[in-house]
């Protein structure tokens, strides 16, 4: 069994409990509370701009120009598509560009963000690019899943978000970094498996985290 298969297989219990949380199963019915979309949205814009500088510094740690190369294109894909994109997004749901900007991470956001950049700078490259792989891989999981399921039509900008990471071009990024990390995984030795495999399983469960901090509406309670 290749490495992203057998990490995967033991992560299944968690990889369920995303896609039962009411979060995801709100968008995907189109029965989640606005207010809740809303928090996560602007908790996600944080989130991406530390996820930035994560990629950032993979594409500074790669081992060979072609990860590097696809490292800085997901970077610039990031920075100058997908956050642009996302405040479009977020217009729609009457959030400004100002509170994007002014939003403060929650403690969940924070630990998750805090925890990437941690592995980036102390962990090995094999670590971080299996750190990176539950946020890739789960939004495309839980877009196909949703969809699988039949998108909210009545709740068009849901059925936006769930068509967002269910495209094929979402797919194939999803699918490159997993292969990137089966590939390291599968020429490691068992050590730098076994901090892959942690590195995987606590970002996974930080995914988990965050979608209960959004549903939760979390803030900071002083």
């Amino acid at each position: 069994m290749s490495f992203a298969s057998d990490i995967e297989l033991r992560a299944l219990p968690i990889r369920q409990a995303i896609l039962d949380h009411p979060f995801v199963t709100g968008v995907g019915d189109g029965t989640l509370e606005v207010a809740k979309f809303r928090h996560y949205v602007l908790q996600d814009y944080v989130y991406l701009i530390e996820y930035s500088r994560v990629l950032a510094m993979a594409s500074a740690r790669a081992q060979d120009l072609d990860t590097m190369g696809w490292f800085a294109r997901l970077l610039d894909e990031t920075l100058n598509v997908e956050m642009e994109l996302h405040r479009g997004y977020c217009a729609e749901f009457g959030i400004t560009t100002i509170e994007l900007e002014t939003t403060i991470p929650a403690p969940t956001t924070v630990a998750y963000t805090s925890y990437l950049l941690q592995v980036a700078h102390q962990g090995s490259f094999p670590e971080l690019v299996a750190s990176l792989v539950p946020c890739q891989w789960g939004y495309w999981e839980i877009g196909e899943y949703l969809a699988r399921q039949g998108e909210p039509k009545e709740a068009p900008l849901y059925c936006q978000w769930i068509q967002m990471y269910k495209s094929p071009e979402f797919a194939q990024l999803a699918d490159a970094i997993r292969v990137l990390m089966d590939r390291l995984g599968d020429r490691a030795g068992a050590d730098e498996r076994e901090a892959m495999g942690r590195a995987y399983m606590t970002s996974l469960r930080f995914e988990y985290l965050f979608w209960d901090m959004a549903y939760r509406l979390e803030t900071w309670p002083v």
